[in-house]
């Protein structure tokens, strides 16, 4: 049972970015992650409400003792105490992008420190390459978003850029990328296949919400709502 001021109609609201297919308010549904906890908020009796920020914004937004945010969104899995992760809304591929002629070549995820890569600040990327990043073994770029990294290795100033596959395919899908979409590609082996969270504030709203939030979940179908938004 819910707490009493938890009443049925109660509206959740959580802070994200734009991240297309995933989020964006510019996005039919405001994008897949969002349409998929829509319906599984929808499906237990509740609303959701997204309000969007810059990403390193929306995360802040969501750790302040605000009681209007309970967390963010979509968000991969990692270390904190400050956050506690529902059920994966969706999975998806972390991946290299680079250029066609100029492949990375890598076994061991150690193998990449030999390469510049770009990441997007305060992104979570996996944690053996993020504890490298912060030892300094990892030569990286941080830029403010995806495309900004893929420029960069348009343009040959880092080796390549981890970013999301389906966020890749998105941004080339674009029409102003139509002339030099042709030059990169994503590298044959992924660094891995992430969870898509909500990430919800570790307190104890954050732990009812995230239950609510994971009750729902099994009652719509994912899959299907993730197939209009995601090809």
């Amino acid at each position: 049972m819910l707490p009493c001021c938890f009443a049925s109609a109660e509206t959740l609201y959580l802070t994200s970015l734009h991240w297309p297919p995933f989020a964006s308010e510019q996005l039919k549904q405001q994008g897949a992650c969002i349409a998929i906890a829509k319906a599984a908020l929808k499906a237990v009796g509740h609303t959701l409400e997204v309000d969007f920020y810059p990403w390193s914004r929306a995360v802040r937004m969501a750790s302040r003792n605000d009681a209007k945010y309970l967390g963010y969104l979509p968000e991969y899995s990692y270390p904190t105490d400050k956050f506690v992760f529902s059920e994966p809304m969706a999975y998806s591929g972390l991946g290299l992008v680079e250029r066609k002629s100029h492949p990375i070549s890598w076994v061991n995820i150690k193998d990449l420190n030999q390469y510049t890569l770009g990441v997007v600040q305060d992104y979570v990327n996996t944690e053996e390459m993020d504890a490298m990043i912060k030892q300094g073994s990892q030569p990286v770029e941080v830029v403010a978003s995806d495309l900004h990294n893929i420029n960069k290795v348009l343009t040959g100033r880092i080796d390549a850029a981890i970013i999301d596959e389906n966020v890749l395919k998105y941004i080339l899908s674009q029409p102003d990328l139509q002339t030099v979409k042709h030059k990169l590609q994503l590298n044959k082996k992924l660094l891995t296949n992430q969870g898509l969270y909500i990430a919800f504030k570790n307190n104890q709203q954050g732990h009812v919400w995230r239950e609510r939030f994971n009750q729902g979940l099994t009652q719509i179908n994912v899959q299907a709502i993730l197939a209009e938004h995601v090809d």
